[in-house]
């Protein structure tokens, strides 16, 4: 490590020299060479500053966040801590895009259809609302009639307004796939069943649209069952702030049943009233850009994203980016999954020609040429992997499931290594935070790799070679994938409804943990005299008075009901014979281990550590 010469250590600026004004961005793990410029310091100066803290660095050593906000303190400046690539980043965007953003004046915006996203608990109905709004059968493709990722679809009201629906999924796994689809919407549609009421995902969806600060429309579904109960609903409702106008509140609510299409043309009657209300607008001219509600790998077809467009207008042939995806739109294909030229405001659709599938969530701007697009993309891909947040991360020690209880044994903090692959990013994200949530305080979870798309011999090589266990989600190996694993002893486990993946995976990991232990009392005698044996020691004369004394037995030696010493026995006597167990109610002689100030009326009580049952 290079050290600081004596003439740099030397050349100070003076004290007094001004910091600049604002907030100062510094990268994490910078040295004292690259943040003294930024404070009008030099390195020496960092270098000096720190030593009389008591911390000694040289001029080319990484600096710590502690270090480096101790030394903007000490100046009164205002820093920001970044992760490392992440200022590049910040100036490209200034660069390529702050000088080419229109100020979307109120003059240049047009009306927009609004994106309507559908929330609410987990079999309450609302896939087969969207079913019946747009028809289409969508209910019979998902696994398990569970919904498992976003879907986009737009339709034209018996009106003839345009209306973007989100589907959302309802499964408590995908929390933060509803918070996304919250943060692009402009009205949210609460589906709540009649028969069940408000459920712990309903809850949830309530959070997000508040949070969002959108309005709720509240679609009371389900009002065909005989045991429908709407006022219970509506209760529910009022007591956590959603209060109906019918009861003096400001929350629309809608009685349909989904399965019999009664309400509906009411339901869409309501959002066309709210979307009007709501002055929705945005400017097609201007540059476009919007957000990936979905992206995945498609064979033949390459890197898909699914896009809500939020403003201007994606022409097929712009150049575009999204995270560290970049590249040329060479198709645009509508929730029909036919081709267009072009996509305005709210509208959906799916993008062809990224360099790689954008993470769900990311924003999708469309940037002057591609070489602007081609830049940005490399410089986040570049920082993704400075910062280990690429999803493909540097392989960690760790264990498959079945190695992680020896890895226990060794004393060490279990961790367990895992290549997780799954149909679309979405599923992906969604799997990783459950599976996150099973982390104990003696196991922790590695991911070595996550992607879209299929189990192929790479991610086996991968697995083998960090020691991981592959999970696949809707997605499966191929036969020469299945041919590897099982020559590679990689463990592929692969899954189609997320209930049994976090179901068995939480099994295993419970069951490869470390054993907890409850102490169990087993005896307690009382010491009645003390003899003294040469060359043995001192023997305690003991009656027993509750359970029985075993010989080998854990022993905690109590005086006045303070514990002095524990240890074990070593010797049980019965009168003359060795004794393998005395119980209560006789007397014995006990000769503990290294110990040997006993006196009459202490308690020697023996104990044993049985195994708890994890849960």
């Amino acid at each position: 490590m290079e050290e600081l010469g004596p003439q740099e250590m030397t050349a100070y600026k003076p004290s007094n020299e001004p910091v600049p004004e604002g907030e100062i961005i510094v990268e994490r793990g910078s040295t004292a060479r690259d943040i003294g410029p930024k404070f009008n310091r030099s390195a020496g100066d960092v270098v000096r500053f720190l030593f009389l803290q008591g911390a000694t660095v040289t001029a080319t050593q990484s600096l710590t966040d502690d270090m480096i906000e101790l030394f903007a303190a000490e100046l009164g400046a205002e820093v920001r801590l970044v992760d490392p690539g992440e200022e590049r980043e910040a100036e490209l965007l200034a660069k390529y895009f702050d000088d080419i953003d229109d100020a979307e004046n109120d003059e240049d915006l047009e009306p927009r259809p609004p994106v309507v996203t559908v929330m609410g608990h987990v079999d309450h109905g609302k896939t087969l609302l969207l079913d019946r709004i747009r028809s289409s059968d969508v209910v019979s493709g998902e696994a398990g009639g569970i919904t498992q990722h976003i879907g986009a679809y737009q339709v034209i009201t018996q009106s003839g307004h345009p209306i973007t629906f989100i589907d959302t999924p309802g499964h408590e796994a995908f929390t933060a796939m509803r918070a996304r689809g919250a943060e692009v919407t402009d009205i949210v549609i609460l589906v709540v069943a009649a028969d069940d009421g408000v459920m712990p995902q309903t809850v949830e969806a309530i959070n997000h649209a508040k949070s969002a600060e959108v309005p709720i429309i509240v679609a009371v579904n389900k009002m065909d069952r005989p045991d429908a109960n709407p006022d219970r609903v509506l209760q529910q409702l009022a007591e956590r702030g959603l209060v109906p106008e019918a009861w003096g509140g400001d929350t629309i609510v809608c009685q349909i049943s989904a399965l019999r299409s009664e309400g509906i043309d009411d339901l869409l009657e309501q959002l066309a009233l709210v979307a009007e209300l709501e002055e929705l607008g945005a400017n097609p001219k201007g540059i476009a850009r919007g957000f990936v509600l979905e992206a995945n790998l498609e064979a033949g077809r390459g890197p898909v994203a699914t896009v809500i467009v939020e403003n201007g207008t994606i022409k097929v042939g712009d150049p575009v980016v999204a995270g560290a995806a970049w590249g040329k739109v060479k198709a645009l294909l509508d929730d029909r999954g036919k081709n267009v030229k072009f996509a305005g405001p709210s509208m959906p659709v799916q993008i062809l020609g990224f360099s790689e599938p954008p993470q769900a969530g990311d924003e999708v701007r469309v940037a002057a040429d591609l070489n602007r697009a081609r830049t940005l993309g490399e410089a986040r891909a570049q920082r993704f992997r400075l910062t280990g947040h690429h999803p493909v991360a540097a392989a960690a020690s760790g264990a498959k499931l079945e190695d992680l209880f020896e890895q226990i044994k060794r004393g060490e903090t279990a961790s367990l290594n895992i290549v997780l692959k799954a149909d679309v990013q979405g599923s992906l994200e969604a799997c990783t935070e459950s599976l996150k949530r099973l982390e104990r305080d003696e196991v922790k979870l590695n991911f070595i790799h996550r992607g879209v798309g299929g189990v192929t011999e790479n991610d086996v090589q991968l697995a083998a070679a960090s020691n991981a266990t592959i999970i696949g989600f809707n997605v499966r190996p191929d036969k020469r994938s299945r041919e590897l694993a099982e020559k590679s002893d990689v463990d592929i486990r692969t899954y189609e409804i997320i209930y049994k993946l976090i179901e068995e995976i939480e099994a295993a990991m419970v069951g490869m943990l470390a054993p907890e232990y409850e102490e169990v009392i087993t005896g307690e005698a009382e010491v009645r005299e003390v003899f003294r044996v040469p060359k043995i020691g001192a023997i305690a004369g003991c009656y027993v008075r509750d359970g029985a004394i075993t010989r080998g037995s854990k022993v905690r030696f109590l005086r006045e009901g303070t514990i002095i010493w524990k240890g074990s026995i070593t010797s049980l006597r019965r009168f003359k014979d060795d004794a393998r167990e005395v119980a209560a109610g006789f007397e014995c002689g006990i000769g503990l281990s290294d110990y040997q100030d006993l006196k009459e009326g202490d308690i020697i009580e023996t104990f044993e550590e049985r195994e708890i049952p994890r849960v």
